[in-house]
């Protein structure tokens, strides 16, 4: 394919570039996503398994499902897009991942700078007195374990439904955002606030906006340079480009 020559003069002077993924680049791993046809929460009523509610009611119900979704990330791998992303480090003076996934899949694939808005699914800690564990068996158990330190219940590290975003690394997204000279946005419909006011902040402070999706989204109007396909396909031949700039 060929891209346009405004975004490739743009790929040659960037220096700082920042890509926010959604569930798209994942179900290219073949994690299912949790809206369209497919989707995970076309099966199961979200209300009843990630709100905090919830899981005190029954949580040994939702702890299943998160073990359920961690074997399904176990089982899959990175792809192409991931392992581009990671080798683009080479080329760029900055490069940070602000992603709303939780699969854990950009730092597998080697990115260094990831920037996790809605937690790591991998990652666990007690919701009595807030210490994480991260020993391994606790993603092998079917009920949900206890903590070692207060015997309070153990919880997956995600940003469940009424939950805000982690502070500290939506303001650090922000931040870099408003600094990014190039912004992909990769897999996502952008609709999920206050996450999709990420993108909006980098353009409006000047980055170049390049969208990568399967399908048109509401975003797709407002970006520099939309391009409809897979990231897996897509992003390496962005990094080619990059291979002759070299």
């Amino acid at each position: 394919m060929e891209f346009r020559k405004d975004f490739i003069e743009k790929l040659k002077t960037a220096k700082s570039v920042v890509f926010f993924t959604g569930a798209g680049m994942s179900a290219e791993s073949g994690i299912p996503t949790f809206r369209g046809e497919g989707g995970i929460w076309n099966k199961l009523n979200p209300e009843e398994l990630a709100n905090f509610s919830a899981f005190l009611k029954n949580p040994d119900m939702v702890w299943e499902w998160y073990q359920y979704r961690r074997n399904i990330i176990n089982q899959n791998q990175p792809n192409a897009g991931h392992y581009a992303i990671a080798e683009m480090e080479k080329y760029f003076n900055k490069v940070t991942v602000v992603t709303q996934n939780v699969d854990n899949l950009h730092t597998r694939a080697g990115s260094k700078k990831v920037l996790e808005l809605h937690g790591n699914i991998e990652r666990n800690f007690c919701v009595d007195c807030n210490k994480f564990d991260y020993s391994p068996e606790l993603n092998q158990s079917q009920k949900v374990p206890r903590c070692r330190h207060c015997g309070g219940l153990i919880r997956p590290d995600v940003v469940w439904f009424g939950e805000m975003l982690p502070q500290e690394i939506f303001a650090e997204a922000e931040s870099v955002s408003r600094k990014a000279d190039l912004f992909f946005v990769i897999g996502t419909s952008a609709v999920v606030y206050p996450a999709a006011y990420i993108p909006l902040n980098a353009k409006s402070s000047g980055a170049y906006i390049v969208e990568i999706n399967v399908d048109e989204t509401d975003i797709s109007e407002t970006v520099n340079y939309s391009i409809k396909g897979k990231a897996g396909e897509i992003l390496p031949k962005i990094l080619k480009l990059l291979d002759k700039k070299k």
